[in-house]
């Protein structure tokens, strides 16, 4: 296992539980070179000073007073180099996990980690990534070796060489900025998906966010980007309704 990776990645995701009778979920990456990652952490944490407000920042727990942080927020990733992917199931609730996916939901999630990360239009083959994923259960050790062992094998099969994502751990979203910058995007995809902007209550915060980010991505976010779109990709993976 090298000890240098060229690339961080940070995944997480919304609406992801079997039961939890949401019609479609998320799940999507922040990507940053190794190099940067201590000079964008302390940047990020200085937009939060600047606009007096240090705390954790989750599209679950947004505030109209911090509109101006957000928007800065959002500038930051546009102007520096990171970049954000993302797979958005819709229909989730046709699923078929007994003909595809062993009878396991879970494992349908890590093979939408799969997907995510190997993204055909990105030539990932001479670039060590370190791969790092919200805390999702208990189980997350042994799945995460199961992700390994699948990547590995792909490209042992395509390319004669181990994968290039060689490491992998869990921790929690508000011990990485990265991590919550993550779950800041999935949470307006997921809130525009779900047509919950369009509410009589919606939130004022969310829908003028989801309006700025639109503006900056050139997408509208409850729809996918073109596939070789680098800085932000947006998969629209639909299932087909069973008739």
């Amino acid at each position: 296992m090298p000890e240098n990776y060229e690339y961080n990645i940070y995944i997480d995701e919304s609406c992801h539980l079997e039961n939890d009778k949401q019609p479609l979920m998320c799940i999507g990456y922040t990507k940053i070179a190794s190099e940067n990652y201590v000079a964008f952490k302390q940047a990020i944490k200085g937009l939060k000073l600047k606009h007096k407000s240090p705390t954790e920042i989750k599209w679950n727990k947004l505030s109209y007073s911090r509109i101006g942080l957000y928007k800065d927020y959002i500038d930051f990733f546009f102007e520096n180099e990171i970049q954000f992917r993302a797979i958005l199931v819709k229909n989730k609730n046709q699923l078929d996990h007994s003909k595809y996916n062993k009878g396991d939901h879970n494992s349908f999630y890590y093979t939408l980690v799969f997907l995510l990360l190997r993204n055909p239009w990105v030539n990932y083959l001479e670039t060590p990534h370190k791969v790092t994923l919200d805390i999702k259960d208990t189980r997350g050790k042994e799945r995460l070796n199961k992700l390994d062992t699948r990547l590995n094998a792909e490209y042992r099969e395509k390319y004669s060489r181990d994968s290039p994502f060689n490491f992998f751990q869990h921790i929690r979203s508000d011990e990485n900025e990265f991590l919550q910058m993550a779950d800041f995007f999935i949470g307006a995809i997921t809130f525009k998906a779900r047509k919950l902007h369009k509410q009589e209550n919606a939130s004022k915060v969310k829908i003028e966010i989801i309006k700025y980010l639109e503006e900056k991505s050139g997408y509208a976010i409850h729809d996918g980007t073109p596939p070789f779109e680098e800085k932000f990709n947006i998969f629209d993976f639909q299932i087909q309704i069973q008739k």
